[in-house]
């Protein structure tokens, strides 16, 4: 290949495929086809990128071949307009011809010369008339910040600095340098560093470590530069005080130079094409053709290229940034000074001088620079400046600030902007806020959650209507078993499908309902797996496999008016409920009054909270002798003989908050009550039989104690005071005879949603057999002090059965 003007030998190329036969060149590329005898290569040749400079003025100067053009910006007039991205009308001028091949064309920073390199050599022309002022060999040249200092590459290794056009200084460089660059430093490139070195004496300034280095470029002012790499580029702060401070010291450099001359200010995973620098920000074009500019590490896009463009300069005077084609043609785009100047300021830390500029800038750029100020941490000022509603409602949550995001909320009335509020309005306790904005929302969950924070039965009610007409039958059901309506939950299970789990929650909590669900079961699941079907049990076709159904249907029945009496009473009653000592102050304190807590004793620590009596356990005197006389008696069998009544009353307040998962764990807590009170009674001595006092030991004779009655309903509160176990009014102590009235069947746990009301209790019976081996306790875990006023303990801790041994009791729980 040999050039077409010094028909100088460029290159020789050998692809080892024997003859060439053809060559095509693209028009407006630089490709170049061969076709061999063997196959075809296609190679390019020079390079993508137009040799032009432009100065300050908006002069621009390029080499077409080996001839120079120039054109002016400024020569299309005040009037003409301009549009972003549009093909500027420009008359070319002929300079002249140069004397080698242009390879580089540069203007130094005064716009006064030219240099062009090529083919080993440099030319200095004069801009204007463009007359040549200095020549040499050179393999690059390049331009100090200084427009009278240059320093050029001779050979391989070696650097010579000029200054006003004389050789001032002959720098030798211990390694290959693959390139140089100008600006405040002379750069060095090598195969995986840049070294810079001053411009004065060219001494060693700083060795920063960068694979792949492209290109390294200075701001005007000298203090930043920005290091393109393979993949990425670096921009630095430069530190010429320390630098000059180390040279006048003297201090000794070693290899890597002085370690503070340099400060990294951001990294941007972007591979540059061309960039330059306006004050503070650089512009740059991207591997994707896009037009950025970069302030302190915030990357902005300007604009999408639709073709390779080149950056030639930035008039201030325009605030326009012009570019260029490989086919010479100019375009320009806007970038406001008065926006690099406000982030310049930000970055500077000169806050109050960047808003003073805000008039200046148009009300089109406040939301990029607010975004530029969220990024610098200031949310607040970007608030301010910000005009999108959407932008300003998501800093207004940053903040915090609820007034401003309701205000924005309530202009925008979207969906997601008033969920978003409503979760803020909860993390800042602002209740009545949050339930507003779920409800524009149409949150359900949320609600859900809120009413049942707030133990909101209106709310729980309006919610499960309003969740059924928007078809969110899960929230619905939710609502519906918080407010304890059982019915509706089947029904809506059924309504909704969910045929099995109706039938479940049917058998569980309305065992009278049982046979509905179960026949649309076994009817929907025929049409699927007859087999399967038939192994389904109807209740009302097999009430032999149901045991204790009957007994579960009374409980159900027995349970609706209680639970009608509870949903009856209206929020403004618990003030009063609360009052007569029926309500605990808090939640926790509810919970551990109810044994739900640390420490247990549920009952008798209800009963102590609101001064009821939790169970009429007879008293327990201790005997004037150990072994006075008295009939005999089967202490074991007598309590044996009353287990079924006095667990039946027990677990209405001890275990009522217990539900099994089947109507059979309804009263299956009653028999486990039965084995644990079973469990409790202590052995008999072995020496001795079971049915005697013999004068060997065993339990002392207890003496006859006096029936303990409950206290009436407390005075004007409408209700029979709490504490008491949740029976009906017909239970009764443990019977001390045959002639006792029979005893209740087992009670229903409480229903969900709905508040312990106990009815109105009998006098109990008093059985002394039942005193001598229960002792003062109930012995289901409740204390002696819920078995009401006028009741001692006395003899209980020096008999057999201690409390704490036998019941669980703690010490404190005791006393």
């Amino acid at each position: 290949m040999w050039h077409a003007t010094t028909y100088r030998l460029e290159n020789t190329l050998n692809y080892g495929m024997e003859r060439v036969w053809a060559i095509g060149v693209l028009k407006g590329s630089n490709s170049v086809s061969f076709g061999f005898d063997e196959g075809v290569a296609v190679v390019k040749i020079g390079r993508e990128e137009p040799v032009a400079s432009m100065d300050n003025s908006g002069k621009i100067i390029w080499a077409r071949h080996n001839e120079i053009q120039t054109v002016n910006v400024k020569s299309l007039g005040a009037d003409y307009e301009l549009n972003d991205g549009e093909r500027l009308p420009l008359a070319v001028k002929d300079l002249g011809a140069c004397d080698l091949y242009p390879q580089s064309l540069r203007h130094n920073p005064n716009g006064r010369f030219v240099t062009v390199c090529g083919d080993g050599e440099y030319v200095v022309y004069t801009a204007l008339a463009w007359r040549n002022k200095s020549f040499g060999s050179a393999l690059e040249f390049v331009w100090s910040a200084d427009s009278s200092d240059y320093a050029i590459r001779e050979s391989g290794n070696r650097i010579k600095i000029h200054k006003n056009f004389a050789e001032k200084h002959t720098v030798k460089i211990d390694y290959t340098i693959e390139g140089l660059h100008g600006g405040a430093l002379i750069g060095v490139r090598g195969s995986d560093f840049v070294c810079f070195y001053d411009w004065g004496e060219g001494r060693l300034v700083r060795r920063i470590d960068v694979g792949a280095v492209k290109d390294v470029i200075w701001s005007d002012n000298g203090e930043l530069v920005a290091i393109a790499g393979d993949a990425s580029f670096y921009i630095l702060q430069f530190n010429r005080g320390a630098v000059e401070a180390a040279f006048a010291a003297g201090s000794a450099v070693d290899e890597d130079g002085n370690e503070d001359a340099f400060e990294l200010v951001a990294e941007v995973p972007e591979k540059i094409r061309t960039g330059l620098w306006v004050g503070d920000c650089f512009i740059y074009n991207n591997a994707a053709w896009r037009l950025n500019y970069c302030v302190g590490g915030e990357v902005t896009t300007l604009f999408h290229l639709d073709m390779p463009m080149y950056l030639l300069g930035y008039l201030a005077a325009q605030s326009r940034v012009y570019l260029i084609d490989r086919e010479f043609n100019i375009v320009s785009y806007t970038l406001l000074l008065s926006l690099i100047e406000f982030k310049t300021l930000v970055m500077r830390d000169q806050l109050s001088q960047a808003l003073e500029l805000l008039p200046n800038i148009p009300t089109e750029q406040r939301n990029g620079l607010a975004r530029f100020l969220e990024a610098k941490g200031l949310v607040q000022e970007a608030l301010e400046i910000a005009t999108d509603q959407d932008y300003r409602f998501e800093l207004a949550i940053q903040l915090g600030d609820l007034d401003v995001a309701a205000g924005i909320a309530q202009s925008l009335d979207t969906p997601a902007k008033w969920r978003q509020l409503g979760e803020l309005a909860l993390s800042h306790g602002q209740l009545d806020l949050a339930a507003d904005c779920l409800d524009k929302a149409k949150d359900m969950s949320g609600l859900l959650l809120l009413a049942a924070a707030k133990g909101d039965r209106a709310g729980l009610s309006q919610l499960a209507e309003s969740s059924l007409a928007a078809g969110k039958q899960n929230v619905a059901f939710l609502c519906l078993f918080l407010l304890g309506q059982v019915d509706r939950c089947v029904s809506l299970l059924i309504e909704a499908g969910r045929l099995p789990e109706a039938a479940l929650m049917a058998r569980t909590y309305t065992p009278s309902r049982m046979s509905g669900p179960v026949k649309e079961w076994k009817k929907d699941l025929a049409s699927v797996n007859p087999k399967a079907a038939d192994a389904l049990a109807d209740p009302e076709e097999y009430p032999n496999l149901f045991e204790g159904l009957q007994d579960a249907i009374g409980l159900e029945a027995s349970s609706a008016a209680t639970q009608a009496a509870v949903s009856c009473q209206p929020a403004r009653a618990h003030a009063g409920l609360a009052g007569a000592g029926a309500l605990a102050d808090n939640l926790t304190e509810q919970l551990a009054v109810l044994g739900i807590g640390e420490g247990g004793g549920g009952a008798a620590k209800w009963a102590e909270a609101n001064g009821g009596v939790a169970h009429a356990s007879p008293a327990y005197s201790a005997p004037t002798a150990p072994h006075a006389a008295m009939p005999e008696t089967d202490v074991y069998q007598d309590a044996e003989d009353i287990e079924s009544e006095t667990a039946a009353a027990d677990f209405g307040v001890g275990g009522g908050g217990s539900r099994a998962g089947t109507f059979g764990g309804l009263f299956s807590g009653v028999q486990q009550q039965q084995q644990q009170y079973q469990q409790a009674l202590p052995p008999a001595p072995p020496s001795q039989p079971r049915n005697s006092y013999g004068s060997g030991g065993g339990l002392p004779p207890p003496a006859v104690p006096s029936p303990t009655a409950l206290p009436p309903p407390a005075a004007g509160s409408g209700n029979p005071p709490l504490g008491q176990p949740f029976v009906p009014a017909a239970a009764a102590a443990p019977k001390a005879s045959a002639t006792a009235p029979a005893s209740p069947p087992p009670t229903l746990p409480p229903p969900v949603g709905a508040q312990l009301i106990p009815q109105a209790p009998a006098a109990p019976a008093v059985a002394p057999a039942a005193a001598a081996s229960f002792g003062n306790d109930d012995d289901f875990n409740f204390d002696d002090d819920g078995l009401g006023a006028g009741v001692g303990l006395g003899g209980v801790t020096g008999g057999v059965l201690d409390l704490d041994d036998d019941w669980g009791l703690d010490e404190n729980d005791e006393v």
